[in-house]
C-alpha cells in the first residue's frame, strides 16, 4: 500500500498554529524549570507525572479543534499516530481505524485514547494500563518505535562498535548529544561539553553536537566550544544532505574532519532526522531519557527533563542497551571513563542490542503497520 507521512505541524493552518502554540509553552515550561532547578524542577516533574483523567478530558477537547487537518482522508484509512494529539483528533473525527503510538514509559490517562488501538513499547507499561482498568482489547505490547533503517542495519552497526571498542589501536569514542524537542537541557549538556574537553583535547573522544533547530543551544554550544579552546576548530552541518554525506564517510571507515562537528538548523524536520541519521555512526548516545531512551544504540542516560522519563532509562537500563539516569555531571564522568578507558561496558551493550534484536524489541514501528493493516482487512 502507499504510505504517507502526513506532518500535521507543516501545514499552514490555525490548526497547526495551536499544535506548535501549545508545543512551544510546555517547552518554554521545560527549559526554565530545568534552568532554574530545585523546587520549581521538582514541581514541574511531579506535573508531568499528574496525566490523569482530567488532563485526557483536557486533551481530547483541544484534539477536536485539529479535526479539519483530517477533513479530506477516507475515514477508512488506517491512522498510525505518533502523538496522542493526532489519535484523538482522528477518532474525533471519525476514523475507523486509529492506532495510537503510546509515547513515554510511565502509563497516565493523558497518553492513551479512548476509540482505538493503543500500542505500548514495553511490558511494565502494557501491565500498568491494564491496571488503570484500560480495556485490553484496546491495548498491545508492540516493541519501541523505531526507524527502519536503523533496525535492519543493528548487526552491522553493532559489530563496527565492538571492532572499534577493541581495536589494539584506540578509537575515538564517538558521543553524539542531541538537544531534546524542547531545547530545555541548556546548562546541563555546556557543563557536560566542558567536562568532556580532556578527552577531546586527548583525542579520545569525538563530539557529535546536534543543536536540532534552536537557537539559543546554537549559541550555547558555540560559546562552550570557545571557551574550551576549540574555537574554528569544528565543523559545522546544515543540511540533511549533509548529515547523509557525514554518515556515510563514516560507514565508509573515514573518520570526521575535526573532533567536533556542529549540527544545526532553521526548521524541526531535519534537527529530529539528524539523530536517527548519526545514531548508526556514534559509539554513545548521550540524551535524556526521552523516546530516544528506547533506540537501539549505546546510550548514557542524562538529567530527565519531567519525572516521566525516569521509567524510560530504567527501560533502557534493565533491557543493558543503556545507562541508569545520570543525573549530574559526576555521574556522567563516571560513565564516561567506563566507555573511554575499558571496552567492557560498550561491548556488552551492543551485544545486549543485537540480542534484544533477535526477540523483536525494536520491531514496534513493523508491529504497528502490521496491526493497522490487520484491523483494516478484518473490517
Amino acid at each position: 500500500r502507499t504510505t504517507y507521512f502526513h506532518d500535521l505541524l507543516n501545514i499552514d493552518t490555525p490548526e497547526a498554529d495551536l499544535i506548535i502554540s501549545t508545543d512551544a509553552a510546555y517547552s518554554k515550561f521545560s527549559r526554565i524549570t530545568s534552568n532554574i532547578g530545585g523546587l520549581v524542577e521538582k514541581m514541574w516533574g511531579s506535573f508531568t507525572l499528574s496525566g490523569d483523567g482530567d488532563a485526557l478530558r483536557v486533551s481530547a477537547l483541544l484534539s477536536t479543534h485539529l479535526r479539519p487537518l483530517f477533513k479530506d482522508l477516507d475515514p477508512d484509512t488506517p491512522i498510525i499516530a505518533t502523538h496522542c494529539y493526532v489519535a484523538l483528533a482522528a477518532v474525533a473525527a471519525g476514523f475507523t481505524n486509529v492506532v495510537n503510538l503510546v509515547i513515554d514509559n510511565h502509563a497516565q490517562w493523558f497518553v492513551v485514547v479512548p476509540g482505538c488501538m493503543n500500542l505500548v513499547q514495553g511490558p511494565v507499561n502494557y501491565q500498568n494500563f491494564l491496571k488503570m482498568g484500560v480495556n485490553p482489547d484496546d491495548l498491545q505490547l508492540a516493541g519501541h518505535w523505531i526507524p527502519r533503517d536503523m533496525v535492519l542495519n543493528i548487526p552491522s552497526d553493532c559489530a563496527r562498535r565492538i571492532a572499534r571498542a577493541k581495536d589494539s589501536n584506540f578509537k575515538p569514542r564517538r558521543i553524539l548529544i542531541p538537544v531534546g524537542g524542547a531545547g530545555a537541557q541548556r546548562k546541563f549538556i555546556v557543563k557536560f561539553v566542558r567536562s568532556l574537553a580532556p578527552l577531546v583535547k586527548a583525542n579520545k573522544v569525538q563530539l557529535f553536537l546536534n543543536a536540532g533547530d534552536h537557537v539559543h543551544m546554537q549559541a550555547a554550544f558555540k560559546d562552550v566550544l570557545t571557551e574550551i579552546g576549540l574555537d574554528g576548530q569544528y565543523d559545522t552541518v546544515t543540511s540533511t544532505e549533509g548529515v547523509n554525506k557525514f554518515r556515510d564517510n563514516l560507514l565508509a571507515g573515514a573518520e570526521p574532519n575535526t573532533a567536533v562537528t556542529l549540527f544545526s538548523f532553521d526548521t524541526y524536520f531535519p534537527a529530529v532526522a539528524t539523530t536517527d541519521i548519526l545514531s548508526r555512526v556514534a559509539d554513545v548516545l548521550a540524551c535524556k531519557p526521552s523516546e530516544l531512551a528506547f533506540y537501539p544504540v549505546p546510550k548514557l542516560m542524562i538529567r530527565r527533563v519531567g519525572d516521566h522519563e525516569q521509567y524510560s532509562a530504567l527501560r533502557a537500563a534493565e533491557l543493558g542497551d543503556g545507562t541508569l539516569e545520570a543525573r549530574e555531571i559526576e555521574d556522567c564522568e563516571t560513565y564516561m571513563n567506563l566507555f573511554v578507558n575499558d571496552n567492557s561496558l560498550l561491548e556488552q551493550m551492543n551485544t545486549s542490542i543485537v540480542n534484544n534484536n533477535k526477540e523483536g524489541i525494536y520491531d514496534g514501528c513493523k508491529n504497528a503497520v502490521r496491526i493497522a493493516l490487520e484491523r483494516s482487512q478484518a473490517s
